[in-house]
Protein backbone atom coordinates (compact mmCIF):
# COMPACT_ATOMS: atom_id res chain seq x y z
CA UNK A 1 0.00 0.00 0.00
CA UNK A 2 2.56 2.55 0.76
CA UNK A 3 4.09 1.75 -2.52
CA UNK A 4 0.92 2.83 -4.23
CA UNK A 5 0.26 6.04 -2.06
CA UNK A 6 4.29 6.82 -3.09
CA UNK A 7 3.65 6.44 -6.75
CA UNK A 8 0.41 8.61 -6.59
CA UNK A 9 2.55 11.01 -5.19
CA UNK A 10 5.30 10.90 -7.73
CA UNK A 11 2.20 10.94 -10.39
CA UNK A 12 1.08 14.09 -8.56
CA UNK A 13 4.36 15.86 -8.85
CA UNK A 14 4.67 15.15 -12.74
CA UNK A 15 1.18 16.70 -13.31
CA UNK A 16 2.12 19.20 -11.02
CA UNK A 17 5.27 19.99 -13.15
CA UNK A 18 2.83 19.14 -16.42
CA UNK A 19 0.22 22.21 -15.29
CA UNK A 20 3.04 24.74 -14.57
CA UNK A 21 5.16 24.18 -17.88
CA UNK A 22 2.56 23.60 -20.32
CA UNK A 23 -0.18 26.35 -21.20
CA UNK A 24 -2.39 22.97 -22.63
CA UNK A 25 -2.62 21.41 -19.22
CA UNK A 26 -4.87 22.71 -16.65
CA UNK A 27 -6.66 21.67 -13.04
CA UNK A 28 -8.90 23.30 -11.19
CA UNK A 29 -8.00 22.76 -7.82
CA UNK A 30 -5.77 20.58 -5.63
CA UNK A 31 -7.80 17.88 -5.20
CA UNK A 32 -8.84 17.21 -8.96
CA UNK A 33 -4.79 16.68 -9.33
CA UNK A 34 -5.15 14.02 -6.42
CA UNK A 35 -7.56 12.60 -8.04
CA UNK A 36 -6.31 12.99 -11.66
CA UNK A 37 -2.87 10.83 -10.05
CA UNK A 38 -4.82 8.02 -8.66
CA UNK A 39 -6.93 7.77 -12.03
CA UNK A 40 -3.96 7.53 -14.16
CA UNK A 41 -2.43 4.62 -11.85
CA UNK A 42 -5.47 3.00 -12.31
CA UNK A 43 -5.79 3.51 -16.11
CA UNK A 44 -2.17 3.09 -16.47
CA UNK A 45 -2.62 -0.37 -14.39
CA UNK A 46 -5.79 -1.63 -16.54
CA UNK A 47 -6.33 0.47 -19.49
CA UNK A 48 -3.05 1.28 -20.85
CA UNK A 49 -2.32 -2.41 -21.00
CA UNK A 50 -4.78 -3.95 -23.30
CA UNK A 51 -4.21 -0.70 -25.15
CA UNK A 52 -0.61 -1.51 -26.01
CA UNK A 53 -1.52 -5.36 -26.65
CA UNK A 54 -4.16 -4.40 -29.52
CA UNK A 55 -1.67 -1.56 -31.21
CA UNK A 56 1.43 -3.41 -31.11
CA UNK A 57 1.79 -4.02 -34.55
CA UNK A 58 1.59 0.18 -34.62
CA UNK A 59 3.69 -0.14 -32.08
CA UNK A 60 6.23 -2.62 -33.77
CA UNK A 61 6.36 -0.49 -37.20
CA UNK A 62 6.97 2.85 -35.40
CA UNK A 63 9.84 1.04 -33.50
CA UNK A 64 8.27 1.82 -30.32
CA UNK A 65 7.19 5.24 -31.20
CA UNK A 66 3.62 4.90 -30.88
CA UNK A 67 3.80 4.62 -27.38
CA UNK A 68 3.87 8.04 -26.60
CA UNK A 69 0.82 8.82 -28.26
CA UNK A 70 -0.59 5.47 -26.46
CA UNK A 71 0.01 7.13 -23.30
CA UNK A 72 -1.00 10.73 -23.91
CA UNK A 73 -3.98 8.96 -25.09
CA UNK A 74 -4.15 7.60 -21.06
CA UNK A 75 -3.58 11.14 -20.04
CA UNK A 76 -6.48 12.26 -22.52
CA UNK A 77 -8.97 9.66 -20.85
CA UNK A 78 -8.34 10.65 -17.52
CA UNK A 79 -8.96 14.17 -18.51
CA UNK A 80 -12.01 12.65 -20.42
CA UNK A 81 -13.65 11.39 -17.11
CA UNK A 82 -12.32 14.21 -15.14
CA UNK A 83 -14.21 17.40 -16.27
CA UNK A 84 -11.99 19.31 -14.03
CA UNK A 85 -8.88 18.68 -15.76
CA UNK A 86 -8.15 20.31 -19.05
CA UNK A 87 -6.01 19.51 -22.24
CA UNK A 88 -6.34 21.54 -25.14
CA UNK A 89 -5.12 18.59 -27.33
CA UNK A 90 -3.27 15.04 -28.16
CA UNK A 91 0.03 17.46 -28.16
CA UNK A 92 -0.42 18.64 -25.08
CA UNK A 93 -1.58 15.09 -23.49
CA UNK A 94 1.72 13.33 -25.02
CA UNK A 95 4.13 16.26 -24.19
CA UNK A 96 2.24 16.21 -19.72
CA UNK A 97 2.85 12.14 -20.25
CA UNK A 98 6.52 12.68 -20.93
CA UNK A 99 6.62 14.55 -18.35
CA UNK A 100 5.14 12.23 -15.83
CA UNK A 101 7.14 9.67 -17.36
CA UNK A 102 10.46 11.95 -16.54
CA UNK A 103 9.58 13.20 -13.18
CA UNK A 104 8.48 9.33 -11.84
CA UNK A 105 11.54 7.92 -13.65
CA UNK A 106 13.64 9.99 -11.75
CA UNK A 107 11.87 9.82 -8.40
CA UNK A 108 11.81 5.57 -8.97
CA UNK A 109 15.91 6.03 -8.97
CA UNK A 110 15.21 6.84 -5.03
CA UNK A 111 12.11 4.81 -4.13
CA UNK A 112 12.45 1.35 -4.03
CA UNK A 113 9.56 -1.28 -4.61
CA UNK A 114 8.23 -1.11 -1.18
CA UNK A 115 8.31 2.65 -1.19
CA UNK A 116 11.24 3.22 1.07
CA UNK A 117 14.09 5.18 0.20
CA UNK A 118 17.08 3.34 -1.07
CA UNK A 119 21.21 4.26 -0.85
CA UNK A 120 23.07 3.01 -3.06
CA UNK A 121 26.61 3.45 -2.00
CA UNK A 122 29.88 1.62 -3.59
CA UNK A 123 32.89 0.18 -1.93
CA UNK A 124 36.23 1.91 -3.26
CA UNK A 125 38.82 -1.24 -2.61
Amino acid sequence: MRGFIARVFITAFGLWMADSLLAGVRFDGVFTLWLAAVLLGVVNGVVRPIVILLTLPITLLTLGLFLFVVNGAMVMLVAWIMPAFHLEGLGSAILASVIVGLTGWAANAFVGPRATVEVWTRDRT
